[in-house]
């Protein structure tokens, strides 16, 4: 491809990538392909002879586009915001034609420095003491298997990673019976074991009981095991539940026990003062994960770990083969020894185009709009005599059911998933689901980057109609 012809064809996609941001909301939200479908579309055999641009460009439109469920729509409330932005999606074009590698300053020294300014920004924007460090990793998953990890030298003063585990399989993980899989997942591949992780009963509000914590930790210590990490959550998946990180704290700091925020979903709503009481007690944090990938319009992938004392994360990830020997080490910050990749994007870029762009009260406004669409949504619930909300409304989470006169839970549940699927089959909207005590739950995220309330009220005359339209 010459550079005129590069020229051309990034203007035409420009313009495609301006409709489509304009338009998302024309599309089906989420995608209706079968299983397969796109796979069997697509050649058996990789071309022998180059092709043109056109024609992957319009291959990319008949057969890619379709299986594309439409993740900034802002008829989208599944899962969780994965938010992008106008000034992300240009930092990151940037980013794509630059193609550095960031592993260490020597590779690319303003994208390092660029990296630890913007962490110093988000730490105090989001209220943190500034003892902390930061550095950014791809996903919160990364971020707390790197907590974990560190935790466990510390508490091994470092000789897991020389000797191994094979003697040391007594080491526990504590979190809330509504924290991330990734917990899970983490304490796998830190080889302490799944069955060394300890979920804590919750509260009423579904968060982290402490009380029955500390009762964990000490019958654990009667029987030989080893506390090491507590994580404790901000904005839990299914309901965003806040943990109290004051009375976890205390404990931990009490038990020497390494105490791991994954604030993942709600970290952002940290840049709000009304919002700081969820790190009520942050001097007792050891480590702090939030996704500005997330919440803060800043496209996938960037995710925001923060570290007490960056030595111990640095000694338990430092690997120094020959090849990777400069001048510079010691003096500057070398990220590719703060977690587990040695290749590192050059992610800080969008960060900070954003942060400019939108401004801190520029964030803050469109962070409290999407708080206040959900509680709004939650009023207009509360409203129906055939729906319910099933969980307190902490953010931009509203988590309800269909119920009907005399049905039990069992046969609520198999209503209200029946209800899921008609609605996400329409493409007009998607909601995903989680469980809680039993029982079958719609969750709504109103935190898309350009949701109104107009089209949360449009999108909730839709359920109860197709609530109430369905044969029960």
């Amino acid at each position: 491809m010459t550079a005129g012809e590069f020229s051309k064809f990034a203007h035409e996609l420009v313009e495609w990538m301006a409709r489509y941001m304009e338009n998302v909301e024309s599309y089906p939200v989420k995608s209706s392909v079968s299983p397969g479908e796109i796979f069997n579309r697509l050649p058996d055999h990789p071309p022998s002879e180059p092709e043109t641009f056109e024609a992957f460009f319009e291959d990319f439109n008949r057969i890619i586009l379709p299986g594309i469920t439409h993740w900034q729509s802002p008829n989208f409330y599944a899962y969780f915001p994965a938010n992008t932005s106008p000034p992300s999606i240009l930092a990151e074009m940037l980013t794509a034609a630059l193609g550095v590698q960031c592993m260490i300053w020597e590779t690319s020294p303003a994208a390092t420095e660029l990296e630890e300014k913007m962490m110093n920004w988000l730490r105090d924007m989001i209220g943190l003491p500034e003892y902390f460090e930061g550095v950014i990793q791809d996903t919160a998953s990364t971020s707390t298997l790197a907590a974990i990890i560190a935790a466990r030298e510390k508490i091994t003063a470092f000789a897991t990673n020389e000797n191994g585990l094979y003697n040391l399989n007594k080491l526990r993980v504590y979190c809330s019976q509504q924290a991330h899989s990734s917990v899970d997942k983490a304490v796998k591949i830190a080889g302490i074991g799944i069955r060394n992780l300890v979920k804590i009963e919750t509260r009423p509000d579904y968060s982290l009981d402490p009380e029955k914590l500390l009762i964990a930790i000490e019958e654990d210590k009667k029987n030989g095991f080893i506390p090491c990490c507590v994580v404790a959550t901000l904005g839990t998946t299914g309901v965003t539940a806040i943990d109290p990180i004051r009375e976890i704290g205390e404990i931990c700091s009490r038990e020497n026990i390494w105490l791991h925020v994954d604030a993942a979903l709600a970290g952002t709503a940290l840049i709000l003062p009304e919002f700081r009481w969820m790190i009520n007690g942050s001097e007792f944090i050891n480590s702090f994960v939030f996704n500005p990938h997330k919440w803060m319009f800043t496209n996938f992938d960037c995710s925001a770990f923060f570290i007490k004392d960056a030595n111990t994360l640095i000694r338990t990830f430092e690997i120094l083969p020959e090849y990777l020997k400069t001048r510079t080490r010691g003096k500057v910050n070398d990220y590719r020894d703060w977690g587990v990749p040695l290749g590192r994007r050059f992610r800080a870029l969008k960060l900070w185009c954003v942060i400019r762009l939108y401004g801190v009260k520029g964030l803050q406004n469109m962070i409290r709009n999407h708080i206040s669409i959900a509680r709004e949504l939650a009023n207009l619930i509360s409203l129906e005599p055939d729906f319910e909300l099933m969980a307190p409304v902490t953010l931009n989470t509203v988590c309800f059911r269909f119920k009907t006169p005399d049905a039990d839970d069992d046969r609520l549940n198999i209503l209200n998933e029946k209800l899921n699927h008609y609605i996400n089959d329409s493409g007009k909207l998607y909601l995903t689901h989680t469980t809680v005590n039993g029982k079958y739950i719609l969750r709504m995220v109103t935190a898309q980057t350009n949701v109104t309330m107009n089209h949360v009220k449009k999108s909730w005359e839709f359920i109860k109609s197709t609530a109430r339209s369905m044969n029960y």
